[in-house]
């Protein structure tokens, strides 16, 4: 389970610093983690509405946060 926290924490920190980023930079991004170990975090922030997954067309995805103006999902601030 651990492993998955740590994957979704990078998630988040790349989407903090980008707001909006492209699936393939997310993986790129995370080079200790798999492109699979990284989709695995996104599907499951996505399925508990933390994050968006938006299909670009040419099976191209963007993630994004749900809500950009209020408050991001911090899992910094939660407790383990």
């Amino acid at each position: 389970m651990a492993q998955h926290t740590i994957a979704e924490d990078q998630v988040i920190d790349i989407l903090h610093r980008a707001h909006v980023c492209d699936l393939e930079e997310v993986t790129r991004q995370c080079p200790d983690l798999t492109w699979n170990q990284v989709f695995l975090a996104i599907d499951r922030m996505s399925r508990s509405g933390e994050i968006r997954l938006v299909p670009r067309g040419g099976g191209t995805y963007m993630v994004t946060f749900l809500d950009r103006q209020g408050n991001q999902p911090d899992r910094r601030a939660l407790p383990s």
